[in-house]
């Protein structure tokens, strides 16, 4: 199967970036992303509104940051843990985010989203100057899972690679996907597995595969299972 990640990774300061947040990237892929118009009065709510865990939604992915005001009329600047149009698409498609500053919850609507240099800048329902715009810096920015758009049959979120089981071509668990990284060239599969330690006693055991055609051999979502090409003593 054809692996087209080494061209649809994100780079390697994105990764840390999200590392750093403890939230696993959302992932990449190439697309030419279209600037989405204001959303015409009367169509929807335009307010941002408060929110509480209860409200949160299940599958909500946090995908970057608010870094700054843009302009003077209430545009944001983001910071998005994928590269703007490598995976920053999310952003500039969802109709809704999901903001959370400190214990603080709240969410409002996308009326305008587009790439500005390597960032997003977009406005948001509720923003109406660059006072209400800077009150926003260091919120964070979550995407719903079902808000990302489609991808190709052999392209991947990150974010939907975490958790899957991982087997060689003979059938022996290698352990599971607990994170993924950019080394610049292509993603690779960071996997944990139970070991024991040089002390005797229980650990936590790590292998890298580089996830490329050459060494993946199929993602199998519904079954939450990754075939490799990679022996367990490699």
């Amino acid at each position: 199967m054809s692996q087209r990640d080494s061209d649809n990774s994100d780079r390697a300061r994105t990764a840390s970036r999200a590392q750093a947040s403890g939230r696993a990237s959302f992932g990449a892929f190439v697309r030419k992303p279209v600037e989405r118009a204001a959303a015409s009065p009367g169509t929807g709510a335009a307010e941002m509104r408060a929110e509480s865990a209860e409200s949160w939604p299940d599958d909500a992915v946090e995908v970057g940051a608010i870094v700054d005001a843009y302009g003077l009329k209430g545009w944001v600047k983001v910071a998005a843990h994928a590269d703007a149009g490598r995976g920053g698409d999310a952003l500039l498609s969802a109709k809704r985010w999901w903001l959370m500053k400190g214990h603080e919850r709240s969410s409002a609507p996308a009326l305008q989203a587009k790439i500005h240099s390597d960032s997003i800048v977009a406005h948001l329902g509720g923003t109406a100057d660059r006072d209400a715009a800077l009150a926003l810096r260091g919120t964070r920015v979550y995407i719903c899972r079902s808000d990302f758009p489609a991808l190709e049959a052999d392209e991947f979120y990150w974010v939907d690679l975490l958790g899957l089981d991982v087997v060689n071509l003979t059938g022996v668990a290698l352990g599971k996907v607990a994170d993924m990284i950019d080394n610049g060239a292509h993603s690779v599969l960071r996997i944990e597995y139970p070991a024991i330690g040089k002390d005797g006693k229980p650990a936590t055991g790590e292998r890298l595969i580089p996830f490329v055609g050459v060494y993946v051999k199929t993602v199998d979502q519904a079954a939450r299972q990754i075939v490799v090409d990679w022996e367990a003593d490699y």
